[in-house]
Parts: C-alpha cells; structure tokens; sequence
C-alpha cells in the first residue's frame, strides 16, 4: 500500500509546513538553518562594517606616516650641510638617497634660498602638492579623501612633499612618484582585510555560540515542545518543564508551562461539558415525551366539573407547555446560546403574577411576595424569556430565604418595575442575607457564578443572555441596602447598550 502524501501548506511568513505545523525546508549545508545561520551570518556582517569603519581613518594615517618616515630620511642626509654650504654628493651617493627615499629630487629651502641636495633627473609635472605641516592637508577629512584619491588614481603621478625641518630652521622638499604609496597602502590594506576577516570570523563565532546557547537552543527547546503539545495537549508528558534559569528565557518557560497547564484544564472542561451536553441532550428528548404525556393527561382534567380542578387546570396546561417549549428549544437549537427573542407588547404585572404562581409562594409561609408593578406598564419584550428571567431570579431569592427558621427576620420577595422614557428599569429584590463576594466576580458566568452552595450558576447565565439578546442589561445593584437586589434595564427596541447605559447612568 502506498503511502499517504502529507499534506504540504504555507505559514503567513511563507514557509512551507506539513499538516502539523513543522518546517520542510532544508538543512542549507554545514551552515544552520533558521535564527542560528542568520545570526551567524548578522554578526559577521557588522563586525566586518565594524572593521571597514576602523579601516578608513587607518588607511589615512598609515598614508600619513609614510610620507614622514621618508622625510625623514631625507633629512637625516640633509644634516651634513651647514647653513650657507653648498656641497655636491657625489652621484653614487645621490642614486642611495633617491633610492632610500624612492624620490626623484630632494631639495632644502632655508632663509628664501633653495639647496638641491640630490635629483636623478628632471622632475616630473607636480599633480599634487603636499604640506605635512598643514593642518587642513592632514585633517581627519582631508586625510582620508586624499587617501583614497591615491588608491584610486595614483599610480604614475608625480607629488611634492613639504615639511619642516626638526633639527634647525627651513624646510624640506621631496618630489616622487605616489606609485611606491599606493603599492604600500595596497599591502597595507590586504594585510587589514585579511586581519579583520579572521577577527570578524572569531567574534562571529564566539558570539554565534554564546548567544544559541543562552538564547536559540532555549527558544528551540520551548519551540519543540508547543508543537509535541499541540499533537496531544491533554498529555501531562508534553507540559514543559521549566528550567532554573532565572532571566527572560525562564521567565517565557514558566508562562508557556502555566498557560499548557491552563489549557489542559480547559481541554478538559469542555470535554466535561460536551459530554454533559450530550446527556443532557438524551434526558431532554425523552423528558419531552413524558411531558407531552402529562400535557394529555391535563387536557383530560378540564373536563371536570370540580372548582379546583377548573382553577387549576389551566395553570398546569400552561406550565406544561412552556416546559415542553423549553425541552424542544433545547433540542432544536443544540447549542449554548439562547433563540432570537420574538418581541410584543405585554403588560408586565400580569407575567409577574405568572412567576408568583409558578413559584407557589402560598405553601411557604415565611416568605411573602410583593408586586410592584403598575397595573398599566406595557413592554416590549419576549414575555416567554422575560419570564424565564424573572423566575430564575425569583427562585434564587426565594432559596436564599426559605430556610431561615428565625421568626424575627424578615423574608420579602419584591418585583418593581417603572419607565424612564423607552427604557424600563425592572427590580427583583430580597431580604436574604446577601451575594457572597468571592460569587460577585463571576456572577453571570454558568459554573461559576453560583450564589450558593451546590448551585451551578446556569439561572443567572441564562438571565444574562436573554436579557443582552434583548438590548438591555442587568447587574447587581451596589446600593448596599438588605439582601440583593437585581437591576434589569430593557429598551423598547434594540439599541445600542452604551445608550442603556448612559440612560441608567442618568437616573
């Protein structure tokens, strides 16, 4: 059987990865490939413009101290005249000096009267005139842009040196040709080259190699180990272990190691919460079928002629099929977010009363039920989602309270409501003991924003949703009075909740 191709893609920066993430490009020779062979390559690069920087002054220099080590030695010949002497050397003499100096005339100048010390023959066309005394002729500047005038174009040139004699008063003139110069400043600057070459290669590599192994192996090492993790994040093998190191590098290992093991959490919460789903799934669609079988069972009542049945009846019907509308929402949408609210105008007290009933506050005797709302307040909402809102948070009052048995307490249960112009504020309030803080930080988030012991947090996630489906939003109130109170801002159509927000801000 043949084997499977593997898939072959681009990352953004062009490099080509299979299906898991991990380069194909090739190793390019003895020379590492990725961030080792660039920084190799980088830290050549600048030691060698380093060298080019230290290059040029030196080229000028070297040109300079030439020039006045032949000098020099034309004045050391030139100590043998005395001032007002005139001697001639003899011509094997004058053939020594001029070769010693490789000049074409050496001459003295003092008091205004010029000596002709030695000259082979008659000197050529000066081109350049040269005044080792002049500060402006061996300025920095000066010196390298002549430097490299005779690099470039010397050669055949003739050149008159000037400068001061050391040992008396005068000058010293020297003619010559600058191709000795250039031939000697070439030398100079292949014997520079090949110097900084080997410097730049040795400073490359140290530094190449300090650097992988504090920095490059380290980042590789992290590199390596997200991609293990993301072929099985869920392995407690792949979590990186962090080194001793105490800088950056160890710094980026303990984050990476924390973030792995946070997202091995997740991984797993959500596995948690798939498969919780599932089941849910399951329970829901055969509590479906039961509830449609105690949907028939209640229409049958109806037909009774007994008061209470006849009261009642229609409540039950009611509450079975909102149950069953709840059960098929579930199985229809099969995901974590609520449907679209479907909004009308509704009178709001009268859904308050619907809570009040479903909640059977008559068999508890120690909690009382308040309706505030007016009688006429008319709203433009889903009056299905409103009331699974105002019944979820009824209930968590209503737990909070039930079970305390100290008569002295007061245990109220109040729902309010009042229009400010197309917002209406809804208020559902208790005289409980309170919203624990460590619940405060994550209070509309399902499994963890839980007001009790044993809850699972879903009523106020499910009221936090609905209620942003419909524009609006709901927190709690910070005013700091008993129990909690729930604030719900609605508007009368969607609108943008930073408005909801100025208006609330404005009552």
């Amino acid at each position: 059987m043949n084997k499977p191709e593997t898939e072959i893609t681009r990352s953004p920066g062009g490099i080509e990865v299979d299906a898991k993430g991990h380069s194909l490009v090739p190793s390019t020779g003895w020379l590492p490939s990725g961030l080792s062979g660039k920084l190799l390559l980088l830290t050549i690069l600048f030691v060698m413009i380093a060298e080019v920087l230290i290059f040029v002054p030196s080229i000028a220099n070297f040109r300079l101290i030439w020039l006045r080590e032949h000098i020099h030695t034309a004045e050391a010949v030139s100590l043998v005249f005395e001032d007002g002497q005139s001697v001639n050397l003899p011509r094997n003499i004058q053939d020594d000096l001029l070769k010693a100096t490789q000049a074409e005339a050496i001459a003295l100048r003092s008091s205004g009267i010029a000596k002709l010390i030695a000259s082979d023959k008659m000197p050529s066309e000066v081109a350049r005139h040269i005044y080792l005394d002049d500060d402006a002729m061996t300025g920095p500047f000066s010196s390298i842009f002549d430097a490299f005038d005779t690099l470039i174009s010397g050669g055949d040139r003739a050149i008159r040196v000037v400068a001061k004699l050391k040992h008396r008063e005068g000058n010293i003139e020297v003619i010559m040709k600058d191709g000795p110069l250039k031939a000697a400043m070439l030398i100079y600057a292949r014997n520079v080259m090949l110097l900084s070459l080997a410097i730049s290669l040795i400073t490359a590599f140290m530094v190449f190699f300090s650097i992988r192994w504090l920095l490059i192996r380290p980042i590789q090492k992290m590199t390596q180990n997200m991609m293990d993790f993301s072929d099985d994040p869920e392995s407690l093998e792949r979590i990186i272990i962090p080194s001793s190191r105490n800088d950056e590098i160890g710094m980026a290992e303990n984050q990476l190691a924390g973030m792995q093991g946070e997202l091995q959490s997740t991984l797993q919460s959500q596995k948690h919460l798939a498969n919780l789903g599932l089941a849910v799934s399951k329970i829901n669609h055969d509590l479906r079928n039961i509830l449609a079988s105690a949907q028939l069972f209640s229409d049958r009542l109806v037909a009774l002629p007994d008061p209470t049945v006849q009261r009642l009846a229609p409540k039950l019907i009611r509450t079975i099929d909102r149950a069953i509308s709840y059960t098929q929402a579930v199985l229809s949408y099969g995901k974590a977010v609520e449907a679209a609210p479907e909004r009308r105008l509704i009178l709001l007290k009268r859904v308050v009363d619907d809570v009040s009933e479903m909640l059977a506050l008559d068999r508890i005797t120690n909690v009382s039920f308040i309706n505030s709302v007016p009688e006429d307040l008319e709203i433009d909402v889903d009056g299905e989602q409103l009331f699974r809102v105002l019944l979820n948070l009824s209930r968590n009052g209503l737990q909070a309270m039930e079970h305390d048995r100290d008569d002295t307490h007061i245990s109220r249960l109040t729902i309010s409501a009042e229009r400010n112009a197309s917002t209406v504020l809804i208020c559902v309030s208790d005289t409980g003991p309170g919203v624990p803080e460590r619940a405060k930080q994550n209070l509309f988030e399902a499994f963890s924003g839980s007001t009790r012991a044993g809850g699972t947090g879903l009523g106020l996630a499910i009221a936090a949703e609905i209620i942003h489906a419909h524009g609006g939003e709901i927190s709690l109130s910070q005013s700091g009075g008993p129990g909690a109170t729930f604030e719900i801002w609605l508007p009368d159509q969607p609108v943008e909740l930073d408005k909801v927000r100025s208006l609330k801000t404005a009552s």
